[in-house]
């Protein structure tokens, strides 16, 4: 394996570094943490990319925040590197964005401005979010970057349990993302402007030491064709309704999470691209059980459903926008094959936590396609005809976490196999081989 000595030694000078404690009221405080991860992969599902590879990473953020009373300044910087990709490698903004300040923001508490019993909080600026089940908007923590957003975002509390959260948000593009320069590591601003708007809001109640939460959502999101940066002009409208009960020793635990999404995209990035009517479903249902003991056992039972794109003359593909893929359907990174998107997918996952300083899961799915005429999940494998049929295959998923130093330092391991089913091996395009991807990561806090 190469040596990276530039890593290395951000990682060790993370790790020489005092952890400094939150202050309970105002002052200043600073914080951040250093991902140190290699990744290797053979049998790649993903078309068009080198069949086996391997890469390191490096993802170092820093954290100043200043309290004074119900203001809060906020900055953080993202410094998102990748060492021995290739020109073959799945290499993207998802990887490389260096030294960026991914959030700006200064947050005001305004108190019990709207009535006795609320707490509004206003947020401005740059930002990074996660937001209801953050299976739409969410700030990717496995993936090498994250997603950021600039604009406003409110939030309203009430001692009933009732939450509004509010947002009119402008995605930032990552840049740069020309594959020469993401191969250097190269740098540049990411930028924000009104061709990508996103706005709507969360409305959900879960009263004070309860388990069980009830939510409803509208999301809107807009882009249309920016100067040497073209676009599918998507206009997607999203309504979302969910109901979740949370893990308890003894206790059932599940929820059932629906989306709707219209609107309108088009054919292409062509400037003349026939636009085309959106009619796409996202589902997911999941039931566990947590048992008493030691290594506390969860068993979770779960099945996700995100259409895909049919003959029709309506686009069926569900757009997960901004959603976070690793705490549902697999890793990341180099991997990468499920996303929310034309997938039927059922499963099963056993989660363990023997201590507080070791936890790990391991789970089945078994995979369809939503419609057998679309590409499978995120592998752009695909037979328009239809004639490779709905069944891609079987995965198996691992994760551990140890802290080897509590609170300092923590060391993780992924694991991840797919087993291809039929139309996996008779697609066009598609490869012979099952895949095998691994992760070996090293985390400093700080």
């Amino acid at each position: 394996m190469p040596k990276f000595p530039a890593p290395a030694l951000l990682l060790a000078t993370a790790l020489s570094t005092p952890a400094l404690a939150a202050p309970a009221s105002d002052g200043f405080f600073l914080s951040g943490n250093t991902r140190l991860r290699e990744e290797i992969i053979d049998g790649q599902a993903r078309t068009g990319v080198a069949p086996s590879d391997q890469w390191t990473s490096l993802r170092t953020q820093i954290r100043a925040e200043y309290r004074q009373g119900p203001i809060q300044l906020v900055g953080e910087v993202y410094d998102s590197r990748v060492w021995g990709a290739t020109p073959a490698s799945p290499l993207s903004t998802g990887e490389v964005n260096t030294f960026e300040p991914v959030q700006a923001y200064i947050q005001a508490n305004l108190g019990p401005v709207l009535g006795k019993g609320t707490k509004t909080t206003v947020q401005a600026g740059r930002m990074a979010l996660n937001l209801g089940s953050r299976r739409l908007i969410a700030a990717d923590d496995y993936r090498n970057t994250t997603n950021g957003y600039t604009g406003l975002r409110a939030q309203i509390t009430t001692t009933t349990g009732l939450d509004f959260t509010g947002i009119y948000l402008l995605p930032q593009t990552r840049l740069p993302d020309a594959p020469t320069s993401l191969l250097d590591n190269g740098g540049a601003l990411d930028k924000e402007s009104f061709s990508a708007v996103l706005w709507g809001g969360f409305l959900a109640r879960q009263p004070k030491g309860s388990p069980y939460l009830a939510e409803a959502s509208f999301i809107h999101f807009g882009e249309s064709d920016a100067p040497n940066s073209p676009t599918r002009d998507r206009h997607l409208n999203n309504a979302g309704l969910r109901i979740s009960a949370d893990p308890r020793p003894a206790h059932l635990d599940g929820g059932v999470e629906t989306i709707y999404q219209w609107g309108s995209t088009s054919t292409s990035l062509s400037a003349n691209a026939r636009q085309v009517p959106v009619s796409a479903t996202f589902l997911r249902a999941h039931l566990g059980y947590t048992f008493t003991g030691p290594w506390r056992p969860h068993v979770l039972a779960e099945f996700d459903r995100a259409s895909g794109d049919g003959p029709s003359g309506t686009y069926g593909r569900f757009d997960t926008l901004f959603g976070f893929r690793r705490g549902d359907l697999g890793p990341a990174g180099l991997y990468s094959a499920l996303s929310r998107s034309n997938i039927l997918t059922p499963g099963i996952r056993l989660e363990i936590t023997p201590s507080k300083r070791f936890d790990a899961f391991v789970g089945y799915r078994a995979l369809w396609l939503a419609d057998a005429h679309d590409s499978f999940a995120g592998t752009g494998v695909r037979d328009a005809t239809g004639k490779s049929g709905s069944f891609a295959g079987h995965q198996i998923d691992t994760r551990a976490r140890r802290w080897l130093i509590p609170n300092h330092l923590r060391a993780e391991i992924n694991a991840t196999y797919l087993a291809r089913g039929h139309f996996l091996q008779t697609a066009p395009g598609a490869a012979k081989s099952d895949t095998k991807y691994a992760s070996f990561a090293l985390s400093a806090f700080f």
